[in-house]
């Protein structure tokens, strides 16, 4: 097996660990299944792509992504994050572009924790004067 460049995405809770090599043709598995297989929707296919799509490289890959924790929508970011990660780490000269869209920031926004006497993270018990 020729060489690899391997590297890791993060959003929320969920892990991916993108591994990309050089090929004739595309190839993308995420978890052993095929991309269209384990993202259900149109919009969660493109988001993990999109990295792919914008680097604007006509050379094919085969990446092969293991991505676990959190909700699907998460997954589908953190395999873009680790995906660009990966082509930056492949050619330094995509860093302007991928930095510019937003691909290579690890987005931190996550669930607030529950408080105490509180029903959610802030939802407070109904007041009532009596």
């Amino acid at each position: 097996m020729s060489k690899y460049i391997e590297s890791i995405g993060r959003r929320k809770t969920s892990t991916a660990r993108v591994r990309i090599t050089e090929a004739d043709k595309n190839s993308f598995l995420i978890n052993g299944k095929e991309v269209n297989e384990y993202f259900p929707t149109k919009e969660m296919q493109t988001v993990a792509r999109e990295a792919l799509d914008k680097s604007g490289l006509e050379q094919g890959f085969i990446v092969t992504v293991v991505v676990n924790g959190s909700g699907i929508h998460s997954q589908a970011e953190a395999v873009r994050h680790g995906l660009a990660r990966a082509l930056v780490e492949r050619d330094n000269e995509m860093r302007k572009t991928l930095k510019q869209i937003g691909f290579l920031k690890r987005d931190p926004r996550s669930k607030e924790r529950k408080k105490f006497g509180l029903k959610k993270a802030r939802k407070a018990p109904t007041w009532s004067k009596r």
